[in-house]
């Protein structure tokens, strides 16, 4: 902070910001708890159905920790939407998964959520509290589903939709939950499928403003049809201190770049950075949820690496060295990119 304030190219303004210019080039870093004015203006550009309140998070899975014999490709619509993965759960499986998730520990709601906690999704261990049966007439309603192996409707089912083109990233459709990290880890590895499950992404619902991304903004950062505003922080769509930081990064070298009329060049797609970048404004508008960095969002690499470990040090090697790469064209004013 005190660098920002004694530095003579910064002027530190402290009042609330009430609506967005018209003109010149600025980045909306508004936070979680963006206040009422403020959201309204970002709202009359966005569109009322393009922010949001609350979010309401499924926990994601890696599609190459699922265990391929358990489960089976289906969906409800029976379209051939090969988008899905059905995990079929008899009558004793469910009765001892509604039975652990109706006991399990949460993560207590902050007083400014609860409103939020009830209007939105409920927590699906919420609903598993409501009776034995809820849930089985809810998310996991198994109609339409027919188990091939044994051509019969599974008593209850756990739907995983596919996140990526590539079926790296699997979510647990309907499971928006507060339960304790380990809580969900140790819950949702009864689930047949799931028993060696790697989550990327863990459950949540909790106050926060952010946009839909994937329909509002360039990979760039800006807003469509007024690219002289950038976005960054948690209201793209990023999960983390972290990852908010990263996209501020991001934006503020566009912003400068925009100024001098110098082309905007992405992070490369292998990169942390631009593997969030591509999230943000490439996922399925319908369905889009904020995101940490996980070794999902990352490009395969050109070769197959089976063990885990060693893949993940093959893609972080690669990315630092991107990121190098781009950095240091970044780092020249002057750079056309």
């Amino acid at each position: 902070t005190r660098a920002l304030e004694s530095h003579s190219l910064i002027s530190i303004i402290r009042e609330e910001v009430m609506e967005l210019p018209e003109s010149g080039v600025a980045v909306v870093a508004t936070g979680p708890l963006t206040s009422e004015p403020l959201a309204n203006a970002i709202r009359e550009i966005t569109g009322r159905e393009s922010l949001y309140f609350y979010d309401a998070i499924s926990p994601i899975v890696e599609g190459a920790s699922l265990t391929p014999e358990r489960i089976f490709p289906a969906s409800r619509s029976d379209k051939g939407d090969n988008d899905y993965v059905t995990c079929p759960l008899n009558e004793e499986e469910y009765s001892v998964f509604q039975r652990e998730l109706g006991s399990a520990h949460t993560v207590p709601l902050h007083e400014f959520e609860k409103e939020i906690y009830f209007e939105g999704c409920l927590p699906i261990e919420v609903i598993a509290k409501r009776g034995r049966d809820t849930m089985a007439f809810g998310p996991m309603k198994p109609v339409g589903l027919t188990d091939p192996r044994t051509g019969e409707r599974p008593f209850a089912v756990v739907q995983l939709r596919r996140e990526d083109r590539e079926g790296t990233m699997y979510n647990l459709v309907g499971f928006q939950t507060k339960l304790t990290y380990g809580e969900q880890l140790r819950i949702f590895r009864l689930i047949p499928g799931l028993e060696q499950a790697v989550f990327l992404r863990y459950g949540s619902a909790h106050r926060n403003t952010f946009i839909n991304s994937p329909r509002l903004l360039h990979r760039t950062l800006q807003l469509k049809g007024r690219e002289n505003l950038f976005f960054a922080g948690q209201i793209v769509g990023v999960e983390g201190y972290v990852e908010s930081a990263a996209m501020g990064l991001v934006a503020g070298i566009h912003a400068a770049r925009w100024i001098r009329g110098l082309p905007l060049v992405d992070p490369p797609a292998v990169t942390a950075h631009g593997s969030l970048l591509r999230y943000i404004s490439a996922a399925n508008p319908r369905h889009f949820q904020p995101m940490n960095a996980n070794y999902g969002l990352f490009l395969d690499l050109d070769r197959k690496v089976r063990d885990r470990k060693s893949r993940h040090a093959a893609i972080a090697s690669r990315a630092l060295q991107h990121w190098k790469d781009w950095l240091q064209r970044m780092q020249n004013p002057e750079e056309p990119g």
